[in-house]
C-alpha cells in the first residue's frame, strides 16, 4: 500500500470519526456543545501559543487559557440562564486583563509587550469565536434551541472547503495569495463560494428558513473563512512548520481543521445580530 494511500484512508478514518463527535456533541445537548466548543477553543489556544513560542515570544499561556475558559463559561450559563454564575465568570475574567502586565514585571523577559500582546490575542483568536459559536443554535433558531442551524453553518464552511479544492485542481489557473498559499486559486475561491451559497440554500429547504438570509450567511462564512485559511497559512510559514499539531490523524491540528470556522463566527455573528435587528 503506498504512502499517499495510507495517508488518504487515516485522513477519511480520522475525518468519520471527527464528524461522527462534533453530530454527537451538538445534537445531545446544550452541555456536550459547550464542551465540543471549550475542547476547540482549548486545543487551538494551546497551538496558537505553540507556534508564538517559535516565533521567539514567551506568552503566559495559562492565564491566556484560564481567560478563554472563563468566556466559554459565562456563555453556558447565559444559554442555562444562570446569570449570577454568568456575571462571576465575567467578573474573574475582567480580573485577568491587567495580570499578564503585572506578571511580566517578575518574568525578566526581553519581549514584555509582545508576550502580553500574544496573551490576549490567543484568547480573541480562539476563545472569543467559540463562545459566540454557543449562540448560533439560538439566533439561528429564532429564540428557539436548533441544534441542526449551527451543524448546517460548519456544512457551509466545509462545503466551501470541497468546492474549492475542486474548483481549483481542476480550473485554477490564477493565483489567488501566492506569496502565503501557492496552491489556492481564483478560480477555486469562486468555486467555493458556490459551493457555501448551494449549502446555504439546502439549510434553508430544510430548516424551513429564510433562503436570502441563509445564502448572506454562507457568503459570509466563505469569505471570511478563505481569510482565516490564509492567516493560519501565514503563522505557520512565520515560524516554518507544516501543521499546527497533529492531534488529529491525517488532518494536522486543531487549527488546521478549524481555522476558517474559528475566523468566520465573528463576522457572521454579527451579520445576524445586524440581521436580527433590522
Amino acid at each position: 500500500m503506498s504512502d499517499k494511500l495510507k495517508n488518504f484512508i487515516v485522513r477519511a478514518i480520522s475525518g468519520v470519526v471527527m464528524f461522527a463527535v462534533l453530530l454527537g456533541a451538538t445534537l445531545l445537548s446544550k452541555a456536550t456543545f459547550a464542551l465540543l466548543l471549550f475542547a476547540i477553543m482549548l486545543g487551538s489556544e494551546l497551538e496558537f501559543y505553540r507556534l508564538a513560542k517559535k516565533a521567539g515570544t514567551s506568552p503566559q499561556s495559562l492565564i491566556g487559557l484560564i481567560a478563554g475558559s472563563l468566556m466559554i463559561a459565562a456563555a453556558m450559563a447565559a444559554l442555562y440562564e444562570i446569570y449570577a454564575i454568568t456575571i462571576v465568570a465575567v467578573a474573574v475574567f475582567m480580573l485577568l486583563i491587567p495580570l499578564p502586565l503585572m506578571f511580566e514585571l517578575y518574568r525578566k523577559s526581553e519581549t514584555p509587550i509582545a508576550n502580553v500582546g500574544i496573551t490576549y490575542a490567543g484568547v480573541i483568536y480562539a476563545a472569543l469565536p467559540m463562545a459566540l459559536l454557543m449562540f448560533f443554535p439560538l439566533i439561528l433558531g429564532d429564540g428557539e434551541w436548533k441544534p441542526w442551524s449551527v451543524i448546517f453553518y460548519i456544512f457551509i464552511i466545509w462545503a466551501n472547503d470541497v468546492f474549492a479544492y475542486l474548483f481549483g485542481i481542476t480550473l485554477g489557473k490564477h493565483r489567488l495569495f501566492e506569496r502565503i498559499s501557492p496552491k489556492k486559486s481564483w478560480e477555486g475561491f469562486f468555486g467555493g463560494l458556490l459551493g457555501a451559497m448551494v449549502m446555504g440554500y439546502v439549510a434553508a429547504v430544510v430548516l424551513d428558513a429564510n433562503v436570502a438570509m441563509w445564502i448572506g450567511l454562507a457568503l459570509i462564512a466563505a469569505i471570511t473563512g478563505v481569510f482565516g485559511d490564509l492567516v493560519e497559512s501565514l503563522l505557520k510559514r512565520s515560524v516554518d512548520v507544516k501543521d499546527s499539531g497533529n492531534i488529529i490523524p491525517g488532518h494536522g491540528g486543531w487549527l488546521d481543521r478549524f481555522d476558517a470556522l474559528i475566523y468566520s463566527v465573528p463576522f457572521a455573528f454579527m451579520y445576524l445580530v445586524i440581521i436580527n435587528c433590522i
